[in-house]
C-alpha cells in the first residue's frame, strides 16, 4: 500500500478516569513544583551531591506539600533567578 493511499489517523490522547480535557486546544501544563525539581537536579551536578542536593531537596518537598499558591519563596540554589512574569504561560 503506498503512503498516498493512507488515511491519516488522529493521534489517540491518553483517557484518564476524570475525563478528557475540553477540546483539542488544551495542552499540559508544568507542575507548579517543576522549577523546584529543576533545581534538585542541578545540585546533582554541582560538586558532593551529600552537600548540594538537601538544600534545594528541602524546598521541593515543602513545595510539594504546600497548598497551590502557598509554595515555598526562597531563592533557587542553583537556577538563576526567574522573572515572575515569564514563568507563568497563558493558554487562550
Amino acid at each position: 500500500m503506498s503512503s498516498e493511499n493512507r488515511i491519516p489517523r488522529p493521534i489517540p490522547r491518553r483517557e484518564s478516569p476524570w475525563g478528557t480535557p475540553e477540546g483539542e486546544h488544551r495542552q499540559p501544563k508544568p507542575h507548579r513544583c517543576n522549577d523546584r525539581v529543576e533545581d534538585v537536579i542541578q545540585a546533582c551536578f554541582e560538586g558532593n551531591p551529600f552537600k548540594t542536593v538537601p538544600g534545594p531537596f528541602k524546598l521541593f518537598w515543602q513545595c510539594m506539600r504546600s497548598k497551590p499558591g502557598e509554595e515555598p519563596t526562597e531563592p533557587f540554589y542553583y537556577l538563576p533567578p526567574l522573572d515572575p512574569s515569564t514563568t507563568e504561560v497563558k493558554l487562550e
